[in-house]
């Protein structure tokens, strides 16, 4: 009985904390949509207002991050349940970056109105990895909601597609340089957005990558998983 009830009690933590990591996702997930929309149009209000939300997503990871460890300690868990708790504190770690990510972006905005540059001919530069790296973070987000190995993994082979993006703006932003040097400026503040976005995506496909070794036990990090094999070749 006191085993049963200890298995309760720790379910019940888990998923308070799973409820609370959704929330931060959805809180970054609004500080990324809040930042390109600042860097789109020049926003002020918008900019600053995600630079303030940050402070609120930093606190929640630390309050996340106690909370992992104190069930960590209170219900010993083991094998696939500490699993799950060390792959929840790194989403959270990820999620945490997401918030800093964006927070780059709305400063740069700020930094690009004052300077009185044209803001939306830069978004253009980068609106495509900026939609993809958005619905890669909502689809990692649904996954872990959903503990979906399979969504996860059709995310994890999908990333390359904003890496390639990133890697074409920057070509063509260099290019640009060379021939205008009046473009050097707002150039390498749009570089700094792109590189930004890239990183998001990459923080997504990380949260991925732990839906799958949550559900599967595979640790495919740092392995051509994304690129050439899905989970039912791993199986």
């Amino acid at each position: 009985m006191t085993g049963d009830h200890s298995s309760k009690q720790y379910d019940q933590d888990l998923e308070q904390i799973r409820s609370k990591v959704l929330a931060m996702g959805g809180m970054v997930e609004h500080q990324f949509q809040d930042a390109i929309a600042a860097f789109r149009n020049g926003n002020l209000d918008v900019a600053h207002r995600v630079m303030k939300d940050d402070e609120a997503v930093n606190r929640l990871e630390v309050e996340l991050d106690d909370a992992c460890s104190h069930l960590i300690v209170r219900r010993q868990p083991t094998a696939n349940d500490l699993r799950t708790v060390m792959a929840t504190i790194k989403i959270i770690t990820d999620l945490e970056r997401v918030g800093d990510e964006a927070t780059k972006i709305a400063r740069t905005a700020i930094h690009l109105h004052k300077r009185g540059i044209g803001l939306v001919s830069h978004y253009e530069t980068v609106s495509l990895i900026a939609e993809q790296a958005m619905d890669q973070l909502r689809s990692a987000l649904d996954a872990f909601a959903r503990l979906d190995d399979k969504q996860a993994a059709e995310l994890i082979k999908q990333d390359e597609r904003i890496d390639h993006g990133f890697r074409s703006i920057t070509r063509s932003l260099i290019t640009f340089m060379m021939e205008d040097p009046r473009t050097i400026s707002g150039s390498i503040d749009t570089l700094w957005v792109a590189k930004a976005i890239e990183r998001i995506g990459d923080h997504a496909k990380n949260i991925a990558e732990y839906v799958v070794y949550v559900v599967g036990g595979k640790d495919i990090r740092h392995t051509d998983f994304g690129s050439a094999k899905s989970i039912e070749d791993e199986d």
